[in-house]
């Protein structure tokens, strides 16, 4: 095997890259830096450098910044991708836009989702960041592959990916984050797409065994590949070393106090108010008293998470 020959794989995605590049060009991620792999089995996801470039096909990102990271998109001809409106940043005059339907009808308005998302066709360039810290994950989604993302995290998809969503099912997911958990679903059909996501804080990836259980606060929540299944767990809080009847009594009083404070918001933000998340968060203590809810993921298939909580319909 001759030097130009020699290849070396990318730690993220696993791609082969030529011996002599810093940066992979599937995902942009260094190549020169180790796998460092906490004894909890997370990894920090790759700190993309200013300026890294990497490609798909016709189409070519290079990540600009680090504190709000922008994503600077030169379309081939044939290409295009597709985001929430808000996430743009700037455009070539001759790159042109036009909109997709987003599936799901009213239940979007409940989730606080767009009802369509832009598109942007090529040949042109285009850029988008969020208007928040945080680092950006690249996710090349192979034929065949699906990848559920929290609401609002997505940054862009390339349109060779399709686009659903779900609603994860149960009254206690609804009274544990507000009006639910949605979920949006990304797979690759026809071909190879990238994904581009934005995490707020430092964003940790971890892949888990079959049967591996863990369970994360909500907001943690940022992504998994489609085969970890989910749920809600709930667990009753109640001090230590306190008898059953200053239980019951503690319990009672945090009722009562979740029922005022529901009741001044609703007085504060009227109607239009009802399904805010601090609204149904405090409601929900009425009747179930103290308590923490976890989201539960089992594997096999790789999750993140994110540092920086944002709870699900904060955009």
């Amino acid at each position: 095997m001759s030097v130009t020959d020699e290849r070396i794989a990318c730690r993220w995605c696993r791609a082969q890259s030529p011996s002599s590049a810093r940066t992979c060009d599937r995902c942009g991620a260094p190549l020169d830096g180790r796998d460092v792999v906490a004894d909890s089995g997370w990894r920090a996801a790759p700190r993309l450098r200013d300026l890294t470039e990497f490609s798909l096909g016709g189409t070519r990102i290079q990540i600009d910044g680090t504190i709000v990271p922008v994503a600077d998109v030169e379309l081939g001809p044939d290409d295009s991708i597709f985001f929430e409106h808000h996430a743009m940043l700037w455009k070539d005059d001759q790159t042109s836009m036009s909109v997709m339907d987003a599936p799901g009808g009213a239940r979007r308005m409940l989730g606080d989702l767009p009802f369509v998302l832009s598109v942007a066709r090529g040949p042109g360039r285009v850029s988008c960041s969020r208007d928040a810290p945080g680092e950006l994950v690249v996710l090349p989604v192979d034929s065949g592959q699906e990848v559920d993302v929290r609401e609002h995290a997505m940054l862009l998809a390339t349109s060779s990916l399709t686009y659903s969503f779900e609603k994860m099912a149960g009254l206690k997911a609804t009274l544990a984050v507000g009006s639910g958990m949605y979920l949006e679903r990304f797979r690759a059909e026809a071909g190879p797409g990238l994904l581009l996501l934005h995490g707020f804080g430092n964003v940790m990836d971890r892949t888990l065994a079959p049967g591996e259980t863990i369970e994360i606060e909500p907001g943690g929540f940022l992504y998994k590949e489609a085969s970890v299944s989910y749920a809600l767990s709930t667990y009753r809080l109640a001090p230590e070393g306190s008898s059953g009847a200053a239980q019951a009594a503690k319990g009672l009083a945090s009722r009562g106090l979740a029922g005022l404070r529901a009741a001044k918001a609703l007085k504060k933000e009227g109607l239009s108010g009802i399904l805010s998340g601090d609204v149904m968060q405090q409601a929900s203590a009425i009747f179930t008293g103290p308590g923490l809810s976890l989201m539960k993921l089992t594997g096999p298939g790789r999750v993140g998470v994110q540092s920086m909580y944002q709870h699900f319909g904060a955009a």
